[in-house]
């Protein structure tokens, strides 16, 4: 595999280069002095910003775009091996790369990287932990898999050997990384596109925890089945947090405002200690220590996400009071139960939730939230995941007042697999809970106008564009 010199800045050009990682890689590159071009199929405000920055992009993807010059090629999972610009690479001879091979590459630079694992909870988590970060002035390079407000973007480069990253287990892409400090949030069926099953995916993960060397550290979910299958044999240090006090960082004293917001104490326990320290008194062999974790992001799932946040950041350690400062001043990530606007009175947010349990998080989170009654349009993503949750997604579905389901988001797939939005509202329906499927955004947003009234719910939830329905009735 072609190795970049950091230090020795040359050509590098990116294919996809419009995709919210891909971008975030791109930038980190033009700061370090190299020259940027790169290819996606639209303009977006991503693109743009690079262009601002002094990218060179290209619209449609041709082999003319890969240009005289360039040293080598970064590429993601969604690229296949026809693209006609990668199609041109191999036929030049260019070194190519993929995404996850870049920023495995980038770890290497810092002497503590710390990559977040998990099924969901990904960019949440890796953004708490960013803020966590930032309160202590650690000056942490990051990475995250969505718009982190607080650092403008996707992206944010440091100056310290700090640097935090999602890590995707999808296409093993996270085998690819060189993490000294992991996150392990949950493991659960998903991308079986890629993966035969649950055991396959485990065996990712089991992989994945193996990256970590010795005097490294692995924190997981104390929930994990099987846990020991996963990390019981690691020479690295082992740190876990859960529901119960068996975890190393514990949740007590949960609620929620009326908003939905969490409050709660975490829980750990601590060695020798010096005088003052946290508040505790001196010599005791070990104690429980508490403090009190204030969240302005709603949901149960976000105390587990927060857990995770706190266990990593002891570990590099910053103090509690920055710990406490960071997730206080957290709002949540783009797309991440986001509030978008009102418009009559109806209140809409969206929400990247596009398996069972993040939908299952996100309508339970709205119960908590201000509503009259819960709508939630709701657009599949890809036909292999849709069949293979089909009654799932209905479940989980059926936590709401109303369902419109919109088309499915095909991404990368061609193969219908002969499965529709219709076959989830149909289930949806039989277990009582209203629902219907539409062909078009105009058409789901001329019912809403229609029958959504003041105090109601709105929800857009998906990894597709369907955050545009929420945005087109915004405009009034």
């Amino acid at each position: 595999m072609y190795q970049i010199d950091f230090g020795k800045p040359e050509h590098i050009h990116f294919i996809g280069i419009g995709g919210i990682s891909m971008s975030g890689l791109a930038e980190i590159l033009m700061d370090e002095g190299f020259t940027v071009s790169g290819s996606d199929a639209h303009r977006t405000e991503l693109t743009e910003a690079l262009s601002r920055k002094g990218a060179r992009v290209f619209y449609g993807q041709r082999a003319s775009n890969v240009t005289d010059g360039i040293r080598a090629v970064v590429y993601t999972a969604a690229i296949h091996e026809d693209n006609p610009e990668l199609t041109e690479v191999r036929r030049r001879g260019i070194p190519a790369l993929t995404r996850a091979e870049l920023l495995g590459q980038l770890m290497k630079n810092y002497g503590r990287a710390i990559a977040v694992a998990g099924t969901h909870g990904k960019t949440t988590t890796t953004s708490m932990i960013a803020e966590i970060l930032l309160a202590a002035d650690t000056d942490p390079t990051v990475s995250v898999g969505g718009v982190l407000r607080s650092i403008g973007g996707n992206i944010r480069v440091g100056g310290s050997d700090l640097f935090v990253a999602e890590a995707c287990e999808y296409t093993n892409s996270f085998l690819s990384f060189y993490p000294n400090i992991e996150v392990i949030l949950n493991i659960e069926e998903d991308h079986l596109d890629f993966f035969k099953d649950l055991e396959d995916i485990r065996n990712s993960f089991r992989q994945f925890a193996r990256l970590v060397p010795a005097d490294g550290i692995v924190v997981i979910n104390k929930d994990i089945e099987r846990l020991d299958e996963i990390v019981g044999d690691l020479p690295c240090r082992i740190v876990t947090f859960g529901r119960s006090a068996d975890a190393d960082y514990w949740a007590e004293n949960v609620i929620h405002d009326e908003f939905g917001r969490a409050r709660f104490d975490v829980v750990w326990r601590e060695g020798p200690i010096k005088a003052g320290e946290d508040g505790g008194a001196a010599g005791t062999e070990e104690r429980l220590c508490r403090r009190h974790i204030v969240l302005d992001v709603p949901g149960e799932h976000n105390v587990n996400n927060a857990l995770a946040a706190i266990a990593v950041c002891r570990q590099i350690p910053v103090s509690m009071e920055a710990v406490c400062g960071g997730l206080a001043r957290f709002t949540g990530a783009d797309r991440r139960f986001q509030v978008k606007g009102r418009i009559g009175g109806v209140t809409i947010v969206d929400d990247y939730a596009h398996h069972p349990s993040e939908i299952r998080a996100t309508l339970e989170a709205a119960r908590n939230y201000p509503h009259r009654k819960l709508w939630c349009v709701f657009q599949p993503h890809t036909y292999s995941r849709t069949k293979a949750f089909l009654s799932e997604f209905a479940q989980a579905l059926s936590a709401a007042d109303e369902v419109i389901l919109a088309e499915i988001y095909a991404a990368r797939e061609t193969d219908d697999l002969g499965i529709s939005s219709a076959d989830i509202a149909e289930r949806v329906a039989a277990l009582g809970t209203p629902a219907r499927s539409m062909k078009t955004f105009d058409e789901i947003e001329k019912f809403i106008l229609k029958n959504c009234v003041n105090g109601d719910l709105l929800i857009t939830m998906g990894a597709g564009d369907v955050v545009n329905i929420g945005e087109e009735l915004l405009k009034g």
